[in-house]
């Protein structure tokens, strides 16, 4: 009996650590995408860019890190056909007064804290890295059991893309290009 009572005590401590470990689940990039929208006094434009490659970390199977790094050469717009101006503004977003991806094809965001905001949503705060500027970043994550969604708000400017901001050029009138671009992320592990 007390054998028994030995097993059971080991079997439990076994269960509880193996729940309590941390758990990498890897991100599907083919299945993952982000769609972007960057607005003008005149208008919006809309697309999308690929993520390379991430992670999401979880622990007792709550959400607890993760990293995402995006393939800024992948920048696409959407809204456009071809001869309508596509090529002309990818290559604009591509260059350097924009997101530069000769120089840097990458964009990062690093978690470094998540908590619990209520029933599958976290409350995340990472750093973004765009071009060669890190800034922290805080938006709500809404984590399902294969999937996790957000929307987040990116001032370009905070990245010094400051090509037709109005907050640097103040003659710009109906030229002038919003700082906030919006990024909608859906996530596939």
């Amino acid at each position: 009996m007390k054998n028994l009572k030995s097993i059971a005590i080991a079997l439990v401590a076994v269960f509880t650590t193996l729940s309590a470990t941390a758990q990498d689940k890897k991100i599907d990039a083919a299945k993952s995408k982000i769609n972007w929208v960057g607005e003008k006094v005149t208008g919006q434009h809309e697309g999308t860019i690929n993520i390379k490659d991430g992670v999401l970390t979880f622990k007792g199977g709550k959400l607890t890190g993760g990293n995402v790094t995006v393939d800024m050469t992948s920048i696409q717009a959407t809204d456009l056909k071809a001869g309508e101006g596509k090529e002309k503004l990818e290559g604009h977003l591509k260059a350097d007064d924009f997101f530069g991806t000769d120089k840097y094809p990458t964009s990062k965001i690093v978690f470094k804290s998540v908590k619990l905001k209520s029933a599958g949503v976290y409350t995340v705060t990472g750093d973004l890295t765009i071009k060669k500027t890190t800034k922290p970043i805080t938006f709500d994550l809404a984590v399902g059991k294969n999937t996790a969604t957000t929307t987040l708000k990116v001032d370009r400017t905070k990245y010094d893309i400051t090509y037709g901001s109005k907050s640097f050029f103040d003659s710009i009138g109906d030229k002038a290009i919003y700082d906030e671009f919006t990024l909608n992320v859906n996530l596939v592990y």
